[in-house]
């Protein structure tokens, strides 16, 4: 993994969050061009603003490197609910999966 990496994650996920660079870099309390000079390759966030950019996505940065999940928020979200289900709800839960996946 490299910058190239990390700029293109923080696009995707952008993407996935429905909002521009622009807003981003708003929300996350900078310039307006914040968000555009890190995926373009002109700067890259600090350890700091990376932690906060996960806290931004809802993600942890393990989500953040794992590049085989799209939509880390929305995995997240479904195994918190999955987490206030007793173990027979999540068996059936289980079993639609598996025959969604057929």
């Amino acid at each position: 993994m490299d910058e190239k990496f990390i700029r293109n994650r923080i696009s995707e996920l952008r993407l996935k969050k429905n909002v521009s660079e622009r807003s981003m870099s708003i929300d996350l309390g900078h310039s307006p061009s914040y968000v555009h000079s890190i995926v373009s390759g002109k700067a890259l966030p600090s350890m700091t603003e990376f932690l906060y950019i996960c806290e931004y996505f809802k993600i942890s940065p393990k989500e953040f490197f794992d590049d085989g999940t799209s939509n880390p928020a929305l995995m997240q979200a479904v195994i918190n609910d999955l987490r206030t289900l007793d173990e027979k709800q999540i068996a059936n839960i289980h079993e639609i999966i598996k025959g969604l996946k057929k």
